[in-house]
């Protein structure tokens, strides 16, 4: 099945478990975003937000908070799993969540997302989906969670 430019439909979702899609469009992690994280979630840690002393710190510099990179997940998962014809798509949780590497203030991320399974519930379609995000040039991805998307009210057919 070929993904349309437009998207997906719920009715089309069953037939996308184990297919990949991606990679994303690039995100930049400038120090800027880094910063304003910090400020929002009030985790003002030197190794996210002090340059001169993360230089001579484990990573060689200041790094994004791994929850930064986490937060990106919805930005990819919107790009990567365009449903059209659903009345909404809203964030059902989260499992398996690592970072198996740290993202460098500057790096450019993208992502993959998997079909793990779908299913129609009372409450709409769940889609599990597992997204893989990495950093240009790092050796092992940055974080990898399973994401459960609901579309609440949808269905299969």
């Amino acid at each position: 099945m070929a993904i349309s430019a437009d998207g997906l439909r719920l009715a089309d979702l069953p037939s996308m478990v184990g297919r990949s899609l991606g990679p994303s469009s690039a995100v930049d992690v400038t120090q800027e975003r880094i910063d304003s994280f910090a400020r929002v979630t009030e985790d003002l840690q030197w190794i996210h937000t002090d340059p001169e002393r993360a230089a001579g710190g484990p990573f060689g510099g200041t790094v994004a908070h791994g929850f930064l990179t986490l937060a990106l997940l919805s930005r990819f998962v919107g790009e990567l799993m365009r449903v059209i014809d659903a009345p909404a798509a809203v964030n059902y949780g989260l499992d398996r969540v690592r970072f198996p590497s740290p993202v460098a203030s500057g790096a450019i991320m993208r992502a993959v997302l998997e079909v793990i399974d779908v299913r129609e519930q009372e409450r709409g379609v769940l889609l599990t989906s597992r997204v893989t995000m990495t950093a240009d040039g790092a050796d092992r991805a940055a974080c990898v969670a399973e994401s459960l998307t609901l579309y609440p009210g949808g269905r299969l057919r």
